[in-house]
């Protein structure tokens, strides 16, 4: 596999998570949220190399509901390392033919249902314009050229894999700044895009993700009440069918499935903390009033009983004590 020939090295950051839990402090530092949807099967896998003014990243990422603030002042371009990708980005149904931009700010929804493989180089401002994006702050896929695209993933593959085995290659000035600009270069082939047989896909989907942004503050703001789609549909304004075709289309599941999953994450969150907590009242915090449906439901997603969580919560904070 991609990782399979790399290890970790002075130019190169490789790690490994096998827990959600220990994952989450990265997705911290990156203003993401993820809510993992195969918690037996989880493994994500990061390895980054830096060039003198671009960074690349290689992810093995995992089935999940993901949410991002990207903040690209230089720009970023993100791609498919294999033919397997499935992703649904912002409403639109993403394969491996496909890449996206970004120079700017951008609030990124992305439902991955499987393991993906990608690429994310992130440019530096200092970075001289070389006419890749059409306009800050919007984020935009395209469909690449397929040698290009096989191109560029040979290429950064050979860039990780020389970080590994000569890391002192990348303290070289010369040396660094030459891998660039064969990395620009291939980005320049990328970015050749015939736009009368372009199939751009400008991210479109707006008023499906803010009703499903809507949704989520009203969950937070009601995490007891019960959630039942008519009053929803009419506190928003929108028609029921509305609000369901939202959800399914930016999250990838019913509007019950959502408001269910993102309750049983805040409470394996509330079970974690530990502390004089009890499963009844961390459960009844996020609206679960019925024990059994609540157990088969927890156990169904995270594989473990409530109370084991907690145990593991309270153990957790003695030995931080």
């Amino acid at each position: 596999m991609l990782f399979d020939a790399l290890a970790p090295s002075s130019a190169l950051q490789l790690i490994g998570f096998t827990d959600v839990d220990a994952f989450r402090p990265i997705e911290s530092m990156e203003d993401a949220r993820s809510i993992p949807l195969d918690i037996p099967n989880f493994a994500a896998v990061r390895a980054v190399v830096s060039l003198p003014a671009c960074r690349v990243v290689l992810m093995r990422s995992f089935a999940r509901i993901l949410d991002t603030a990207y903040r690209m002042p230089g720009g970023m371009v993100l791609l498919s390392m294999t033919d397997d990708l499935q992703a649904n980005f912002k409403g639109l149904d993403l394969d491996a033919r496909f890449f996206v931009t970004l120079r700017g700010n951008e609030e990124c929804h992305f439902v991955e249902p499987q393991t993906n493989h990608h690429a994310m180089i992130i440019l530096s401002p200092d970075l001289k314009d070389r006419g890749w994006f059409d306009r800050a702050d919007d984020l935009r896929a395209h469909v690449a050229n397929r040698a290009a695209l096989l191109h560029i993933r040979q290429l950064l593959l050979d860039i990780l894999r020389t970080a590994s085995v000569q890391p002192a290659l990348f303290q070289t000035t010369e040396v660094a700044a030459h891998l660039q600009e064969g990395l620009l270069l291939a980005l320049d082939d990328l970015f050749r895009i015939d736009t009368m047989a372009d199939r751009t896909a400008s991210i479109h989907g707006e008023r499906s993700i803010k009703l499903v942004q809507r949704i989520d503050d009203y969950v937070l703001a009601h995490p007891t009440a019960p959630i039942y789609t008519a009053d929803l549909a009419g506190e928003f304004g929108v028609s029921i069918r509305t609000l369901g075709g939202a959800v399914s289309k930016v999250r990838g599941m019913s509007l019950h499935q959502y408001i269910r999953l993102k309750r049983l994450w805040a409470t394996r969150s509330r079970l974690l903390k530990g502390g004089g907590a009890t499963v009844a009242t961390c459960a009844r915090a996020q609206g679960f009033h019925h024990m059994g449906e609540f157990a088969a439901a927890y156990r169904a997603i995270f594989h473990e009983a409530p109370s084991d969580t907690l145990a593991r919560g309270r153990q957790s904070s003695v030995a931080a004590s």
